[in-house]
C-alpha cells in the first residue's frame, strides 16, 4: 500500500485538508511534515465545520493515527488549545504522535517575528506573527529547542539561555524592548512537560515500520509550492519546504517510500500577504470572488488576494512535485461567470513566455495571456459524476489538465466531505 504526500500547487489555502479527507478510512495515519501554526486547514463534516491550525486533518478521522512529524516547528500553547477545543467537540485526540526532533515555537519567537516584520516596513514579507520564521531560523543556526529537551530541566534551561543571550542584545539595543526573562521562558515550556509526554516517540521508526506492514501513509504539507523556501515566490515564502519531497525530510522517510503526490489546486487562484501575483484582480471581479468563495485566511482571518486560474504557475508546481493526480477544488465558485479567463502565458519585456518565469524580476513584471472559456449557470454543488456536469463546465476541467500536465483525479463542488466528484481513486 502506498505513501502518498499531498501538497498545494498554488500559494495555500487550496483545500487539501478536502482532498486528504476524501480518503477517509483508507488512510492509517495523516502526518503533517512542516511549518506550523501558520498554516490552516477547514474541513466541514456533517455540517460541522473545523478549523485546524497545527494538527493533521486525520485527527477527525477515527480510524487514522495523527502524527506530527520532526519537519513541523510546535506551538505547545495552540497545539492544547487545539486539542481541548475538539475535544470539547467530542473528538478523539489521544492517538495524537508528535516527534522528539520536532522544533518548538518559544514566546521570544513570535515576539522577533512582530518586531522584525515591523521593522522592515514596506519591505515586510507578510508572516503571520506567529514565531514560525524564528523558530526555524534557531533551528539551521543550532540554537534551537526539541521537543525531548522539555525532558531534561537543565538542558531546556541552558538551551533557552543561549538562544536569548543574542536576542535580549537585539531587543534592547535595536528594537527598544524588553529583555525576555530566560528563567519565566523555562518555566512557561515545563508547564506543559506532563500533557506532551505521553504524545512523544520516534515518528521515524513509526511510519516506516507502518510502510514496512502495508499500512497506508498520508503525508500532509502545509502551506503549498510556491511559498517553499527554495522553490516558491522568495523571499515571500514560508520557512520550510512543503513541497512532496520534504515530506521525506520532515517526517523521516525515504523517497522511495513515496508510492503517490497529489496536488491540490483551486479553480481560481488566492494568495495570503505579499509578493508577486500576476492574474491578481483588484476590482469587482475580485470582490466577487473573495465574496463568494469566503476567502479570508483559515489562521489569520485576513483577506485572501483572488485572481484568475494561473496555469504556468501550477505547471511549474507539477513539474518539481511530479505530481500523479491533481485535485480540483472550489469550481462551484465559479458558477455564474459568463466567460472564464484563464492564464495560459506571460508577457515579459514584449515577450511571450509560456512557463513561469526563472527570475524574480520578470515574474514580477509579468502581464498574464488569457485564454476565454465558456462559463455555466447551472448549480454543479450536487454533482457527484463528471458526466452530471454542464458540458461547459467538463471543457474547463479538461482544459485545466491540458494546460498544468497531469490529470485531475477529484474535483470539489462545495465544502461539505461528500460533495466531491471523484474521477480517479487516489490510493490506485
Amino acid at each position: 500500500m502506498p505513501g502518498i504526500v499531498v501538497v498545494g500547487s498554488q500559494w495555500g489555502d487550496e483545500g487539501k485538508g478536502k482532498a486528504t479527507d476524501q480518503l477517509g478510512d483508507r488512510v492509517d495515519y495523516t502526518v503533517r511534515y512542516s511549518g506550523g501554526n501558520n498554516a490552516g486547514h477547514t474541513i466541514v463534516v456533517d455540517g460541522e465545520k473545523y478549523a485546524l491550525h497545527l494538527l493533521p486533518s486525520g485527527i477527525l478521522n477515527a480510524n487514522s493515527t495523527p502524527v506530527i512529524g520532526n519537519g513541523v516547528v510546535i506551538d505547545l500553547a495552540v497545539l492544547f488549545e487545539e486539542i481541548d477545543g475538539l475535544t470539547a467537540r467530542g473528538i478523539d485526540t489521544s492517538k495524537l504522535l508528535i516527534s522528539a526532533n520536532a522544533h518548538i515555537i518559544a514566546p521570544y519567537h513570535q515576539v522577533i517575528d512582530k518586531v522584525t516584520e515591523r521593522f522592515l516596513g514596506n519591505r515586510r514579507i507578510g508572516t503571520t506573527g506567529r514565531g514560525i520564521g524564528p523558530a526555524y531560523s534557531d533551528k539551521i543556526n543550532r540554537l534551537g529547542i526539541r521537543v525531548q529537551d522539555l525532558f531534561d530541566d537543565s538542558i531546556l534551561a541552558q538551551k533557552v539561555e543561549a538562544a536569548l543571550e543574542q536576542k535580549n542584545h537585539l531587543l534592547v539595543k535595536v528594537y527598544n524592548r524588553r529583555a525576555i526573562d530566560p528563567g519565566e521562558v523555562t518555566r512557561h515550556l515545563l508547564s506543559y512537560v506532563d500533557r506532551v509526554r505521553p504524545m512523544v516517540t520516534d515518528v521515524t521508526r513509526v511510519l516506516n515500520r507502518a510502510l514496512d506492514d502495508g499500512k497506508v501513509v498520508l503525508f500532509e504539507g502545509a502551506q503549498a509550492h510556491h511559498l517553499d523556501v527554495d522553490h516558491g515566490t522568495y523571499p515571500y515564502v514560508t520557512s520550510s519546504n512543503p513541497i512532496a519531497a520534504g515530506a521525506c525530510i520532515g517526517a523521516g522517510v525515504g523517497p522511495t517510500r513515496i508510492d503517490r503526490t497529489v496536488g491540490i489546486m483551486k479553480a481560481y487562484t488566492t494568495r495570503v500577504g505579499e509578493g508577486p501575483f500576476p492574474t491578481e484582480l483588484l476590482d469587482a471581479d475580485g470582490e466577487k470572488l473573495r465574496a463568494d468563495g469566503a476567502e479570508f485566511g483559515t489562521t489569520t482571518g485576513r483577506n485572501r488576494r483572488c485572481g484568475w486560474f494561473d496555469a504556468p504557475v501550477v505547471e511549474a508546481a507539477v513539474t518539481a512535485n511530479a505530481f500523479t493526480d491533481m485535485f480540483l477544488t472550489k469550481l462551484d465558485i465559479l458558477t455564474g461567470w459568463e466567460t472564464i479567463p484563464v492564464c495560459v502565458a506571460y508577457e515579459v519585456n514584449g515577450e511571450r513566455i509560456e512557463h513561469q518565469p526563472m527570475t524574480q524580476t520578470d515574474f514580477h513584471h509579468a502581464k498574464p495571456i488569457y485564454e476565454y472559456l465558456d462559463g455555466w449557470s447551472e448549480d454543479i454543488s450536487g454533482c457527484r459524476e463528471f458526466s452530471d456536469f454542464p458540458q461547459t463546465t467538463q471543457a474547463y476541467v479538461r482544459r485545466l489538465e491540458e494546460l498544468v500536465g497531469a490529470r485531475i483525479s477529484g474535483i470539489g463542488v462545495g465544502p461539505s466531505r461528500e460533495q466531491v466528484v471523484m474521477l480517479h481513486d487516489l490510493l490506485n
